[in-house]
This record gives C-alpha cells, structure tokens and sequence, in this order.
C-alpha cells in the first residue's frame, strides 16, 4: 500500500502572523513564499493545514 502524498506551496507571507501559525510553517518545512514540499498526508499534517490554510496551496500530489 502506497501512502498518498501532498503537495503544500506557501502562497502568502508569514510575517505578522501569529506565533502559533509560524509554528506550523515550521512544522510543515516552509520557510519561504512560493516554496513546495511534498508530504504524505496523515493526520497530523492535515491539522496543520487545516490551521493556516489562508496562507497555503493544497495539491494531491
């Protein structure tokens, strides 16, 4: 079985956001603007998503 992977780009900036949705950029390894990061989707990456999807693009990968 396969796992199903994500691709999350950062569309807006992080700063003036606050402490806890930079944490959560942090956590998804998103450090600039139009950077792409390849994730499998689990739970745990779905609630960061969830968190701070104003700033995000979500692609099934």
């Amino acid at each position: 079985m396969t796992a199903l992977k994500i691709n999350i780009t950062l569309v807006k900036s992080k700063y003036g956001r606050l402490p806890v949705h930079k944490d959560c950029l942090r956590g998804l390894g998103l450090k600039k603007i139009n950077q792409t990061v390849q994730l499998i989707d689990t739970k745990e990456v779905r609630g960061l998503i969830n968190k701070i999807s104003y700033l995000l693009k979500v692609e099934v990968a």
